[in-house]
């Protein structure tokens, strides 16, 4: 009975072929390899979140009622603090994992020619990533919640022209309120999700078409001391290994440490002590407040704007600059340019977060 199943589902969605191409794409094997399972496990996490997502969409209201909901979510509902932990567990994790694998992508070369596209939508991935977490920071609309949306708020409204334009659309108003509420759900659930999943797709399809990257030290060997396995099973199975520790990891901290959920939100009593964004924020908040202490008003805030805004763009476009499978000059000032950009955006944060203590 098994035999006719598989049979009837291979005739009909071609599983047999599928297979054959999951033994036939090979994955290399070095010293670096551990960077390779980054991708698969920010594809997991992103599951868990989907998962997690629309179990609280059930019980979630967005508007005047987001706080209740929430409160009763976290205190009423059987496991509902279970399941907005891991769910908030899952974006933090997501969002780290999402970084190494960019970093590591990078510092492996792995833009290149024929993945710059590979790279672009990664890049955006991650874009669409931040948004989500922003999106869905304000949802619970506690104190913290709704301050620390303010202060994010800030960094749009600083960009010049279309920026206070921008962040009074994002609003819905003047000012942080239910209306913001609504906004940020219908990007949170609807508008993120539709820009998220087919750029999700390409991308996948992208890393089956051209494989996986190996580093300038592999590719300085001749090919017969080249080492790599099949992607299935073996490559898959240390993959899924991989899944489930970041699986046990997430469990922990959700269990462990349940992510609160503070006072009521109230736009008429003072901000408390310490607000600030989320920690992958941090860096360009830090930025325009380092400048804006060196340059008070809004020259401050437009230079770091726009220093940001250029670095991202070198980042971006970094493929068409260092894009050939040679050691040279251009791949050396790739190189230390990522360094920079790493240690920039670590201290940067620490720094954000030594302000705030």
């Amino acid at each position: 009975m098994t035999g006719s199943i598989y049979n009837w589902v291979d005739e009909r969605l071609g599983l047999t072929e599928a297979i054959a191409f999951a033994r036939h794409k090979r994955v290399p094997v070095h010293a670096q390899s551990f960077w390779y399972y980054w991708g698969g496990i920010s594809l997991f996490l992103f599951l868990i979140q989907v998962f997690t997502g629309i179990l609280l969409l059930v019980y979630y209201r967005p508007g005047s009622e987001a706080f209740e909901s929430v409160r009763q979510i976290t205190y009423v509902m059987h496991f509902g603090w279970l399941i907005r932990s891991a769910h908030s567990w899952s974006a933090n994790l997501f969002m780290f994992a999402v970084l190494v694998h960019m970093f590591s992508v990078y510092f492996m070369k792995a833009y290149r020619k024929p993945r710059e596209v590979g790279w672009l939508t990664g890049i955006a991935l991650l874009f669409l990533g931040a948004l989500f977490g922003f999106s869905g920071y304000l949802l619970p609309m506690d104190e913290l919640s709704y301050f620390a949306t303010k202060v994010g708020l800030q960094i749009p409204a600083s960009i010049p022209l279309l920026g206070p334009f921008t962040a009074t659309i994002l609003r819905g108003g003047p000012d942080v309120s239910e209306f913001t509420v609504q906004r940020f759900f219908a990007l949170h659930v609807v508008i993120l999700p539709l820009l998220f999943l087919p750029l999700l797709g390409l991308h996948l399809w992208l890393v089956q078409k051209h494989g996986n990257a190996s580093p300038e030290s592999e590719l300085a060997k001749p090919l017969a001391k080249r080492r790599s396995v099949p992607f299935f099973p073996n490559f898959l199975q240390k993959d899924l290994a991989m899944w489930l520790i970041s699986l046990n990891v997430l469990a922990l901290l959700a269990s462990v440490f349940p992510w609160d959920l503070g006072k009521q939100a109230d736009s008429l009593t003072p901000a408390p002590v310490g607000i600030h964004p989320e920690w992958y924020f941090m860096a360009p908040f830090h930025m325009l407040k380092i400048l804006g202490s060196f340059l008070p008003g809004e020259s401050g805030e437009v230079i770091g704007i726009l220093l940001f805004t250029v670095g991202l763009a070198l980042w971006v476009l970094i493929p068409f600059y260092d894009s050939e499978n040679v050691a040279g000059t251009r791949g050396r000032v790739a190189h230390y340019f990522g360094i920079f950009a790493v240690t920039a955006l670590l201290l940067t944060t620490a720094l954000g977060y030594w302000g705030v203590r």
